[in-house]
């Protein structure tokens, strides 16, 4: 089968994968707060040499990006910083309390929202209130998402003092047009401004988040943009399929299914973008990663050392990833908790002295084997049944095998080079909860 024959076939929606059970087939009603500090402090007992990971959400924005899918909070006040700060220190010793000493940080991530609509002064009040109470791992790696057109040298400069080497930027795209429709400005010059006094300061890696499928986007658009990007040779590229829902984001209706490329027109998009990459020397990492082959993310590929957790594909392993701030996830490896997705209830179980988790979910021994079984086949591009495939999942990757898309054994499953483009779908394959209880809305975007 040709290749736009089978993006269209496999054109459906499906889940990214950062966690298994996916957030919508989380058992919520078993789960309690007590239970999950219990999970989080018997994970960091028996893993506590390995450290801990650290997500920290930073949802504010000046102005809203429409095809954004993040959870964000609008606003011209830069007054909230210090208090919501305040609140995710005051949320960090709780943890630290749990863990019952300062934890070594393994690996640290600001995320958004727009974390660089702090002022360098407070993100250094929150990452040296972070540092007080923790201990660095001697290869910790800490990264933050940034915007071309609000970060200063004073940002670069600071975040790096207190340890960051890795950054990325959020670009999508360069065409005027779209970023019209989308209300996302940046020119290849700031990008390229940021990017290079990045480097110049002693920044490691740089990665630019694209986006295919935007409102307006062209062919000729499209490949002036990667062109544009390559030029600046950042390390790692995320090139990310645009997902239209309209009904849970409402900023997306700001413009009409009539605005975006569809079908073959986005199929064509893709293609291009991927092309373009391959030749300029980008390495596909799996799940619209790709990186430089002097880039970690790329020689952790190589060494089959790449994990997958809520922050997306790194080089890091740990068992313990905790979430800090509103809507961040957490994961014990053996059960997952995420916190209130307003501010104000966030900032309100803050002031109660309350642990603010949400929901969550504890993983049975079935959910483990499948996470297990998932993650290698994102991470490694191959997985093993010692005791043989079972059937349904065989039954479910014979239209995959088929098309040439995994090899099989009777216990073996290996993503094939051309599978590489469909590892969400080869992935449901592994998925019981959903084939046990299919959405009966869309709940995932489309693997295309």
């Amino acid at each position: 089968m040709e290749t736009s024959a089978l993006l269209k076939k496999y054109n459906v929606a499906t889940p990214r994968y950062t966690s298994y059970p996916t957030v919508p087939y989380w058992d919520i009603e078993n789960f309690t707060a007590n239970g999950w500090l219990a999970s989080v402090a018997n994970t960091y007992e028996s893993h506590k040499d390995e450290g801990i990971s650290l997500y920290i959400h930073l949802p504010f924005c000046e102005s809203l990006c429409t095809y954004c899918g993040c959870n964000t909070r609008i606003t011209k006040n830069h007054g909230v910083e210090v208090p919501y700060i305040n609140a995710v220190l005051a949320e960090w010793k709780m943890y630290v309390e749990v863990l019952r000493e300062k934890p070594k940080l393994k690996e640290l991530h600001l995320g958004g929202g727009t974390p660089t609509f702090f002022s360098p002064e407070n993100l250094g009040l929150l990452i040296n209130g972070i540092l007080q109470n923790s201990t660095l791992a001697a290869d910790a790696e800490f990264s933050f998402e940034a915007h071309p057109a609000n970060t200063t040298s004073e940002h670069l400069i600071m975040l790096y003092s207190l340890g960051f080497k890795r950054l990325s930027l959020g670009i999508q795209d360069f065409d005027p047009k779209v970023q019209f429709l989308i209300n996302r400005f940046q020119t290849p010059k700031q990008v390229a401004v940021v990017t290079a006094e990045a480097r110049e300061i002693g920044y490691t890696s740089v990665n630019f988040d694209l986006i295919y499928g935007l409102p307006g986007q062209t062919i000729p658009g499209l490949a002036d943009t990667i062109g544009a990007v390559i030029d600046m040779k950042p390390d790692r590229i995320a090139f990310y399929s645009y997902a239209h829902v309209p009904w849970l984001k409402p900023g997306q209706r700001h413009y009409t299914e009539k605005d975006l490329p569809l079908g073959d027109e986005k199929f064509a998009l893709y293609q291009l973008g991927r092309q373009l990459l391959d030749a300029a020397g980008y390495k596909d990492i799996g799940m619209d990663h790709f990186a430089l082959n002097s880039d970690s993310l790329f020689q952790a590929m190589t060494e089959q050392k790449l994990h997958r957790n809520f922050m997306g594909y790194t080089n890091q392993h740990t068992r313990l990833l905790i979430g800090l701030g509103v809507s961040s996830i957490s994961d014990s490896w053996t059960a997952f908790a995420q916190n209130p997705k307003t501010v104000e209830d966030y900032l309100n179980k803050i002031e109660q002295g309350t642990l603010p988790v949400e929901k969550g979910h504890f993983l049975t021994g079935e959910d483990l084997e499948v996470r297990k079984h998932i993650l290698n086949l994102m991470c490694k591009e191959n997985t093993v049944y010692n005791e043989g495939i079972p059937e349904p999942v065989y039954g479910r990757l014979l239209p995959l095998l088929r098309d040439k898309l995994v090899w099989v054994t009777e216990k073996e499953i290996r993503i094939t080079t051309r599978g590489r483009s469909f590892l969400r779908n080869v992935c449901m394959a592994f998925d019981e909860k959903l084939w046990l209880k299919q959405p009966k809305t869309q709940l995932f975007s489309s693997s295309i």
